[in-house]
């Protein structure tokens, strides 16, 4: 008999522009600073019983920018800043592939969420994509999950016009605490 898992749902975030202030080939922890409301955000989510996994790609690995070693270091300093304001993510998944290296697992491919999904045993259960792009949204559209596009990072451009967007999210939230407003109907206050 195998073990019930304890979540109902799965919180796929994108890491740069949504959960941290948008650095281009950010590789150095000293740079990594949250966005605001986003730990008190993701202790709401988990206080409600999601999974929060956080799908993140870094092709400066793929361009030679830094090292997979780097990319861990930040992903590091990003569960102790959340760990230390009593929040947690469940995983996070990278990509390191150059975009032209034609990869299996490169979002807007769903591989890596369907990745996490197994691996949580969480196959089956209901999600929603959170991402500052579209390709961040795209994966979550390919399983059936809903999508939610915020106004952080460069989401405020596409938010801006949402007419050129090649699919309509869900919901266009100003930050990851509006979506636990929107989602969870707790303010991150």
């Amino acid at each position: 008999m195998s073990a019930q898992n304890p979540y109902r749902y799965v919180l796929f975030l994108d890491r740069d522009g949504t959960l941290n202030e948008e650095v281009n080939y950010l590789s150095d922890p000293a740079n990594l600073r949250l966005l605001p409301g986003v730990p008190e955000a993701i202790r709401c989510f988990n206080a409600a019983g999601w999974a929060v996994v956080v799908v993140t790609n870094q092709s400066g690995i793929g361009r030679g920018y830094f090292t997979a070693e780097d990319v861990a270091a930040v992903n590091a300093a990003l569960m102790a800043a959340l760990e230390a304001q009593g929040a947690h993510v469940d995983a996070i998944y990278v990509c390191p592939h150059h975009p032209d290296a034609q990869c299996a697992c490169r979002k807007p491919k769903p591989v890596l969420f369907q990745q996490a999904l197994a691996d949580l045993r969480l196959e089956h259960a209901p999600c929603v994509a959170v991402g500052d792009k579209m390709s961040d949204l795209e994966p979550g559209r390919a399983l059936g999950c809903r999508t939610i596009l915020v106004q952080t990072g460069y989401g405020a451009a596409l938010a801006a016009h949402p007419e050129t967007l090649p699919f309509m999210p869900d919901a266009i939230l100003p930050d990851l605490a509006a979506v636990a407003v929107y989602l969870l109907g707790m303010s991150t206050d």
